[in-house]
Parts: structure tokens; sequence; C-alpha cells
């Protein structure tokens, strides 16, 4: 199942337009609730925490490989992805989905 996820996950950033890209990531903000609405529709069909926080690891580290940070937090997330081992970025993928769960 988790090969179908990243076969899927990857499907969708591979996607999403370009002005799509530019207003998710835009500000720190867009970025939470576009996660969010994520994270709300794979709960809705069941996926376990483990799977999101595997989506969400596979989100992060094509953010990280691909795209610019547009803000100060965005640079801050890049740079704790880059500089953390492959654990210390699924701990990071958790704490993603913990924020963003909390704040909605």
């Amino acid at each position: 199942m988790a090969s179908n996820i990243d076969e899927r996950v990857e499907a969708k950033l591979n996607s999403i337009g370009t002005e799509e890209k530019e207003e998710i990531l835009k500000n720190f903000t867009n970025f939470k609730s576009y996660l969010a609405s994520k994270v709300t529709a794979g709960e809705k069909m069941g996926l376990s925490e483990e799977v999101l926080a595997k989506a969400t690891e596979k989100v992060a580290g094509y953010l990280a490989k691909h795209e610019e940070p547009r803000n100060r937090e965005e640079h801050l997330l890049q740079q704790l992805w880059k500089s953390g081992d492959k654990e210390q970025q699924h701990a990071l993928s958790h704490m993603l989905l913990n924020l963003v769960k909390n704040e909605g």
C-alpha cells in the first residue's frame, strides 16, 4: 500500500501547475492549509498516521529538492530537512502532521 501512496503522491506533485504551486507556497499559512486539506482527505480514506507521515515525508523531500523557500518558515524547514538523516526527516514529517492537525 505504501508504494501505491508514494506513486499517488509523486503523481500529484508532478501534476500541480506553476500557478497553483505558487499559491500554495506563497506563504506558510497557505502551505499549512494545503497540507491540512490533504491530511484530512487521507484520514477520510482511512490512512494511518504512519502512511500520512510517509506521504508528508515524500512532499517535504520533493520541496527541499525542487523548490526554493519563499519565506522564513520554508527556509527553516528546508534547512532542518537537509541537515537531518532519514530518521530525523521522518520525525519532522510527524511533527508537520501534528502541526497541521492541531491547528485544524
